[in-house]
């Protein structure tokens, strides 16, 4: 009986550390946002993300961008706007990886 308790206690910790493991959200990666942002958005918002006149593309270091809100980022990213297509296809920490990127670019 003792051990079954043991058992139980030490199963008991061990689903708790994972679960507590697998909440903790991953930290954004600015590196591979960088890349991404290259891959994907540097054609339109330019390789420093100043944007492009042309394209009337938004400058990200501008306080108007990065007063933005990391959801509002993500919307944008995720679904497209005005002109902007949308990426679907991007995993959520791709485009955690990309809105820190763009706040990396701030003035």
């Amino acid at each position: 009986m003792q051990t079954n308790i043991k058992q139980l206690g030490t199963l008991v910790v061990a689903i708790f550390a994972g679960t507590c493991l697998l909440s903790v959200p991953a930290k954004a990666d600015t590196a591979a946002g960088e890349a991404m942002f290259k891959a994907k958005c540097a054609a339109c918002h330019g390789a420093n993300g100043k944007g492009n006149e042309i394209l009337k593309t938004p400058d990200m270091t501008t306080a108007d961008v990065q007063k933005k809100s990391d959801a509002d980022l993500s919307s944008s990213i995720t679904n497209g706007k005005g002109k902007m297509p949308a990426f679907k296809t991007l995993t959520p920490d791709q485009v955690k990886d990309l809105v820190s990127y763009i706040r990396s670019l701030k003035k």
